[in-house]
């Protein structure tokens, strides 16, 4: 049996590892949304836009779990600046559909090749055994009614109804 010490010291390693790798992963990135006056809010906005074309404003709240309150500058200034394409949906007119403009489209390839690099690179160094069990852990680190990573970023799957939208 673990003794219990060690077992609390490997835990903070893993929470202090996390929280360097979080800062190194989102530094250049950083960098390069402050050329454009942004911030990470953008940057996720930006990012799920992007992976999920056509994404309702209710369904990235969802995903992003976060308010419209704290959505609406974010979204706003894409929006003005036109790095993201609002319409109002096909079924139902009340509902407001994203989509990246090519600006956008642009700004979202810059950001996250940058990212998939570090990651990549991570990856050739870890090997195939390590990424497996890395992406397991990353889905066990989501709480529960997300985890199913296959199914994570289908955009009906966070639809949190019209009393958030």
């Amino acid at each position: 049996m673990p003794n219990a010490d060690a077992q609390d010291e490997e835990l903070h390693q893993a929470v202090e590892r996390l929280f360097f790798a979080y800062r190194d992963f989102t530094g250049e990135a950083d960098e390069i949304l402050a050329d454009y006056g942004f911030g990470r809010a953008h940057h996720r906005a930006i990012y799920f836009i992007g992976r999920n074309p056509e994404i309702s404003v209710s369904n990235l709240l969802g995903i992003l779990k976060i308010t419209k309150q704290s959505l609406s500058p974010v979204l706003g200034q894409l929006v003005e600046e036109r790095y993201v394409h609002q319409e109002p949906g096909q079924k139902d007119r009340r509902r407001r559909m994203l989509s990246l403009t090519e600006k956008g489209h642009q700004l979202e390839a810059r950001l996250t090749r940058c990212q998939c690099r570090r990651i990549a690179a991570a990856y050739e160094q870890s090997g195939a055994t390590a990424v497996d069990g890395f992406l397991t852990v990353l889905c066990q680190i989501i709480d529960a009614p997300d985890r199913d990573c296959a199914s994570l970023l289908r955009k009906d799957s966070f639809d949190v109804g019209a009393s958030r939208q």
